[in-house]
């Protein structure tokens, strides 16, 4: 695995941590901020072929799929 997408992975993972626990603190507004967040990282991903939905909790990229319809 290449440095940038170990880097990444690591992005990713911290992104939907902290989106979990603003989900589970109540807090929306920052929720839509990880969010926001991790629908950069998939797009950069995709731009260096990178497919970083198989990192993703399927729960959490449903959920995106959803909100940005």
């Amino acid at each position: 695995m290449s440095e940038f997408v170990a880097a990444l992975r690591g992005r990713v993972q911290d992104a939907q941590q902290a989106l979990r626990a603003a989900r589970q603190a109540g807090h929306p507004y920052e929720a839509g901020l990880h969010a926001g967040r991790l629908m950069d990282l998939i797009e950069v991903g995709r731009h260096h072929g990178v497919d970083i939905q198989g990192w993703m909790d399927p729960e959490i990229l449903v959920a995106l799929r959803e909100e940005n319809r």
